[in-house]
């Protein structure tokens, strides 16, 4: 239970992070929703990797270089399923973005994140 709270308090640095690029873009440089949440999503993996393996899994053991591949791995798939999510969910539910987002990124977190980098990133 401990790794998991850790994890999702490293979740949430990490996500505001994210949300921090992706509105900046979208409100204020205007760049279109879509190619914001990805950039959004790449500022904030950097950060959740660090907190990741230093804080949240305690990794340390492992080289850093496979883990960051690992890594690369499993946010790949979470940059492909969030970007998409959010695209199907605000263009064919209609619900603003930013709302998609939240949504979105939550069932990513929980059912694809959180489980890969636990036993597979950080194992």
């Amino acid at each position: 239970m401990g790794q998991f709270s850790r994890s999702q308090v490293a979740s949430f640095v990490a996500t505001c992070f994210d949300y921090g690029v992706l509105f900046s873009l979208s409100e204020l440089a205007h760049v279109w929703y879509v190619i914001a949440v990805a950039c959004g999503a790449l500022a904030g993996a950097g950060s959740n990797f660090i907190l990741n393996r230093h804080w949240a899994f305690q990794a340390t053991h492992a080289k850093v270089h496979k883990q960051a591949w690992k890594y690369t791995q499993v946010s790949a798939g979470s940059l492909i399923l969030n970007t998409g999510g959010v695209y199907l969910v605000t263009e064919y539910m209609h619900i603003h973005y930013a709302i998609s987002v939240v949504i979105v990124s939550l069932v990513v977190g929980f059912a694809f994140n959180f489980p890969l980098q636990r036993g597979y990133v950080f194992k």
